[in-house]
């Protein structure tokens, strides 16, 4: 029994839930994953897995187990890493997060220069609005806009955005600016699913903190399907500067409630902690932290300008 191999697998099933996840993802024979860890608990001479009504479920000896496999397996891909000039020279796979709107107009085109620059690196790019664990998806970079409360995770920020409302031209005309939020309840509205509830949105932050309710007309999960609704005219929006800075300098829309908004949210290069780091991380973070950060500095200079308020933090 190659036991690197039936720790790979054991975690393979922990991970997916099942011994067929464990198979799509190895792209292994079912009966091959069943027999691996059915040899590993012989080996053992424990039982690791209990299969319930619903899922696998790991036992005691099971969790402690896996913890540990989990480490060897993590040092034997830095060994392999090593061995091959990883830590030499920048080369190998990045796999790099950032949230969709963010991650097209900005992360993806400095990605692209910093392939050419790097011939040996090849990056994998996830864009998602939801916050996607780094240790578990085995992540080498993530662009997080928010505080960062991890502090296992190690951050550098690039620059900051603001929460900015908006609305058409159009739709201005027809229903009038609001000049508090407590008006956004006459208005309609357009919610972003998954960054905003449904029913109220916040301004300010800590005791100034403030909840106002709205009444959507039209809900959404991504930001670009919010910024076409309102220039669409469909109601007021609420989104952060770098999603409208292209609509507010074409005029398609423009600020409300100006002055309420302009508390600046950071956004941030976050990566684990690692005893070596492998060039070929440090290079991308060094790469990509200064271009970013000349990015984010303009959009928020010129949405803060627009919307009247100070660019300043």
């Amino acid at each position: 029994m190659d036991r690197f191999e039936a720790m790979r697998t054991l975690v393979a099933v922990v991970d997916g839930g099942s011994l067929s996840a464990a198979s799509r993802a190895l792209g292994m024979p079912l009966p091959t994953i069943s027999r691996r860890v059915s040899d590993l608990e012989t080996h053992l001479g424990s039982r690791l897995l209990v299969r319930t009504s619903r899922k696998l479920v790991l036992t005691e000896a099971g969790e402690a187990f896996t913890a540990v496999a989990r480490r060897l397996l993590d040092d034997l891909a830095d060994a392999e890493r090593a061995a091959s000039g990883e830590y030499r020279e920048p080369r190998g796979a990045l796999l790099v997060t950032a949230p969709i709107m963010f991650g097209k107009l900005h992360v993806a085109p400095v990605v692209h220069a910093f392939l050419a620059a790097y011939p040996p690196v090849s990056v994998r790019l996830i864009l998602s609005d939801q916050v996607i664990d780094l240790i578990d998806a085995h992540v080498d970079v993530a662009v997080r806009i928010g505080r960062l409360p991890d502090s296992r995770l190690i951050g550098r920020q690039v620059g900051q955005v603001r929460w900015v409302c908006c609305a058409s031209p159009d739709y201005i005309a027809r229903r009038g600016e609001p000049e508090h939020p407590d008006s956004l309840i006459d208005h309609d509205c357009i919610a972003f699913e998954g960054l905003q509830s449904h029913r109220q949105w916040v301004f300010g932050s800590g005791a100034s903190e403030r909840r106002f309710p709205i009444r959507p007309r039209f809900s959404v999960n991504t930001a670009d399907a919010v910024v076409g609704a309102a220039v669409a005219g469909l109601g007021i929006a609420r989104l952060m500067s770098y999603q409208v800075a292209a609509a507010f300098a074409d005029g398609r829309l423009v600020p409300v409630l100006r002055g309420w908004d302009d508390r600046p949210t950071p956004v941030s290069l976050v990566h684990q902690p690692q005893p070596v780091q492998p060039l070929k991380r440090r290079a991308f973070l060094d790469f990509v932290a200064p271009r970013l950060s000349v990015i984010l500095a303009e959009v928020d200079g010129q949405t803060a300008k627009i919307a009247g308020s100070s660019a300043e933090p």
